[in-house]
Parts: C-alpha cells; structure tokens; sequence
C-alpha cells in the first residue's frame, strides 16, 4: 500500500515505515505531523480525486535539519563582476507511521 502527499509544494510517494525529507515544518522532533493533502492511494487499486478525500497521512518527526551547502557563483565577463553565496535549505525528516485511507 502506498500514498502520494503532497507537502511544501512537492509531491512524495509514501508506505509506511519511509524516512523522508520534506520541506521544513513547524513542529518538533519527536511530535507526530498529519498530512492532510493526499492526492493518490493505492491498496491494489488506485484510488484518486473525490476516493480519497478524507484520506490521511500520519507522521512522527525525527530531526530538523539543513541539507549540504549549495554554491552559487555569479559571474560577468569583462567587467570583474563575480559574486559567491552560498545555501543550505533547512528541512523536516518524518518517518510514515499510517496511512488512514
């Protein structure tokens, strides 16, 4: 059985018992999140759209955290104009406990 969720503006493909890393979340590690917008189940068959209203998602936070440092580099030729930042996006690790379909 598996379920696509759709949280932070992605789509994930979700069984339970998946460790995922989904865009940060206000709570705190240890404390469980329901997703609430579920877009797909499927237990055999597929079921979408008005099937799957009420459908749920139900998640226990493992650890905040920031991913790896992206770099970036802007650069214009001839004019000595060069620029470098740098980005870590901070995210949410769930593990999927349930899926309430």
């Amino acid at each position: 059985m598996y379920a696509i969720i759709a949280t932070g503006g992605k789509q994930y493909k979700v069984s339970e018992g998946d460790m995922l890393k989904v865009e940060k979340l206000d709570v705190e590690a240890g404390s469980t999140v329901t997703f609430d917008q579920v877009v797909a189940v499927s237990d055999g068959s597929l079921k979408v759209g008005d099937e799957v209203a009420n459908a749920t998602v139900t998640a226990t936070v493992v650890e905040q955290g920031r991913g790896k440092k992206v770099i970036v580099y802007k650069y214009k030729r001839k004019t000595g104009y060069h620029k470098k930042n740098g980005h870590r996006q901070a995210y949410t690790q769930v593990k999927i406990e349930k899926i309430n379909a």
